[in-house]
């Protein structure tokens, strides 16, 4: 009979037929290592759509600001990532990081607004 070994490890499994891993600690740095590339990229970009909520829920306290461009580049604010676009009828277009949107005005101007939830 053959003997199966951990596939982490490589020490010998006892125990039922089917099992690949000697323990729960194995097992699970087995399986967090596996997809550590696809995990870091969705880690990295969730924690950059935070940084940009962050940023324009500091901003907007009233509901409706207007800010410079200027001022979210300086507090690190990334206008490639957001979570949607609402096109209204006039052909405004909004981008919103979660509830938290802005449009596009004159002279790199931003209208901040919160989406009533």
């Amino acid at each position: 009979m053959e003997k199966k070994v951990c596939l982490e490890c490589q020490e010998p499994i006892k125990g039922r037929i089917d099992k690949k891993f000697c323990s729960d600690y194995c097992r699970n740095t087995y399986n967090n290592s596996v997809a550590k590339d696809s995990k870091n990229l969705v880690r990295n970009i969730n924690n950059r759509l935070k940084k940009n909520y962050k940023i324009l829920s500091e901003l907007n306290t009233t509901g409706k600001t207007k800010v410079s461009r200027t001022k979210l580049y300086d507090k690190g604010f990334d206008f490639q990532l957001f979570t949607s676009i609402y096109q209204t009828k006039t052909g405004n277009t909004y981008f919103y990081v979660y509830d938290e949107g802005y449009l596009a005005l004159e002279n790199d101007w931003f209208l901040l607004i919160k989406k009533e939830m």
